[in-house]
């Protein structure tokens, strides 16, 4: 049976959707990231764990 519609490229498709979802999340955690409250809070709990504060 001939296949009517080809597949080529469909693998490429998938990793190019998936790249941009990542660089989408990556861009907002960036934008969390910078939130003072955040970095406060993140600060705080590395300080802790480490015995610095």
């Amino acid at each position: 049976m001939k296949q009517l519609v080809s597949d080529r490229g469909a693998i490429t498709a998938e990793y190019v959707i998936a790249t941009l979802g990542g660089v989408a999340f990556a861009g907002l955690l960036i934008l969390v990231m910078r939130s003072d409250a955040v970095r406060d809070l993140l600060f705080g709990l590395v300080a802790r764990a480490l015995g610095i504060q």
